[in-house]
């Protein structure tokens, strides 16, 4: 039995919606202005608050904040016969569960209720999104050698190196390092090289008083995709680390590339390659799958004012048959998208984006691997063919993904040309010239 609260002063409304509620098994508690809501959530807390906006003395959205902080944020379902649009805005604005417009069928009230007795006792008190940073979920073993390596690396004040593939995570991981270590009080400051073209970097980093470094003054600047710097800004940065390695400001360089191939120039790369932390993919941290889930539903309610859906087995099982090419940015996209969508509701494998990359599927995957692996071959081919008068790095690029790509689609059709040249959407003739162009007529 559950405890739901009515707060309407139309005694016609109380009464059907006690009966019905009675009916159901609730108790139910009748009230015609705030203050007597406020009165009776205090006294008996209630599951559910139903709620009309236009009370006697005071609107009943206005009031919904001080409804939800008596009751330990016990959802509230808003009534009311003026539905429209700056009505429903403001009380999802205000925390409000759900909105019914009146006259409505009990049925579908009944229904309402339910999904809203269980998002509360699912969901608890919702957070506050100011009050702690983002935190680092996860109880597997992958997770728990990065624990380890990041509290190893903050008990140092050397340089440090983050790497690991899109969306895993690395900034977190970066804020982790300078929250547990000598820096923790002074600044952290972060970037992402690769959002700048790169004759804005060394502005970026180094201008008198609003660079990063100034910003970061004593405490810690991170760095990622910092492969992406040119080979200046990499030197200054290089100098700076042998001038004072330990003082002015600490610097954690983040790379989706492995340790080995960072595209850095040499005297850069030996100065962080001594500290690292890899930050696992979503796919080598499945055990790791629900408690994300949920901490991603508990910071979205806090976020939008409303309270952490109830997750179903099957919506944890849904997840983790799916591919997450951008890892824990793409898992947040979409259990985002299935709250909203869930609305209110026990989130299911339906709730899940059909579409787009959070979607997962091989292709999605794959698409993200390649362009992974032609990023940690670009890095590597800057360093090999850099000083060439014509280094040529998008020809030389264009010809061994299309080399591969022919070859597959031959070992496909079992040597068929015509059929390989249908499969790559191309006429006979043309593939016949490439295979000869890229040494492959043989």
């Amino acid at each position: 039995m559950s405890r739901i609260l009515v707060v309407d002063d139309e005694p016609a409304i109380g009464w059907s919606l006690r009966e019905m509620l009675t009916d159901e098994g609730h108790a139910v508690d009748l009230a015609a202005t705030i203050a007597e809501g406020l009165a009776a959530a205090a006294r008996t807390i209630p599951d559910v608050i139903l709620l009309d906006v236009r009370l006697p003395g005071r609107d009943g959205i206005d009031a919904i904040p001080d409804l939800r902080a008596v009751t330990a944020a016990a959802p509230v379902v808003v009534m009311t016969a003026f539905g429209d649009l700056g009505t429903a805005v403001r009380a999802v604005r205000a925390g409000a569960f759900d909105f019914l417009v009146k006259p409505f069928e009990l049925d579908h009230v009944a229904g309402v209720i339910a999904r809203a007795i269980v998002a509360g006792h699912a969901g608890g008190k919702a957070l506050d999104p100011d009050a702690t940073p983002a935190t680092l979920i996860g109880s597997s073993s992958a997770m728990q050698v990065v624990f380890k390596q990041i509290a190893v690396i903050a008990a140092s004040d050397r340089p440090a190196m983050v790497t690991g593939p899109s969306g895993s995570g690395k900034s977190l991981v970066a804020r982790a390092i300078h929250d547990h270590g000598p820096r923790h009080d002074a600044p952290f400051v972060a970037t992402s090289l690769r959002a700048l073209a790169p004759t804005a970097h060394m502005g970026e980093l180094f201008t008198p008083g609003s660079g990063l470094l100034d910003r970061a003054a004593g405490g810690t600047l991170f760095v990622n995709d910092i492969a992406c710097a040119p080979d200046d800004v990499q030197e200054r940065l290089a100098a700076m680390l042998d001038a004072a390695p330990s003082a002015g400001v600490r610097l954690i360089a983040g790379s989706g590339n492995r340790p080995t191939i960072l595209g850095l120039i040499p005297r850069l790369a030996e100065r962080l390659r001594s500290l690292v932390v890899e930050v696992p993919s979503l796919a080598d941290r499945s055990a790791d799958v629900e408690p994300l889930v949920r901490e991603l539903l508990d910071r979205h309610a806090a976020a939008t004012g409303g309270i952490p859906p109830a997750v179903t087995a099957e919506f944890i099982a849904a997840i983790r048959s799916r591919d997450w090419p951008e890892n824990v940015r793409d898992l947040k996209a979409a259990v985002e998208h299935a709250a909203v969508v869930a609305r209110g509701a026990p989130l299911e494998r339906s709730h899940l984006p059909v579409n787009g990359r959070s979607a997962g599927g091989p292709v999605a995957a794959a698409t993200h691997h390649l362009a992974t692996a032609v990023r940690e071959w670009a890095a590597a081919a800057r360093q090999e063919f850099a000083q060439l008068p014509e280094p040529d790095l998008h020809n030389r690029t264009v010809r061994l993904v299309e080399a591969t790509l022919l070859r597959e689609a031959l070992a496909h059709t079992g040597g068929n040309r015509t059929a390989a040249a249908k499969l790559l959407g191309l006429d006979r003739a043309t593939l016949r010239t490439k295979l000869r162009q890229l040494g492959l007529d043989d």
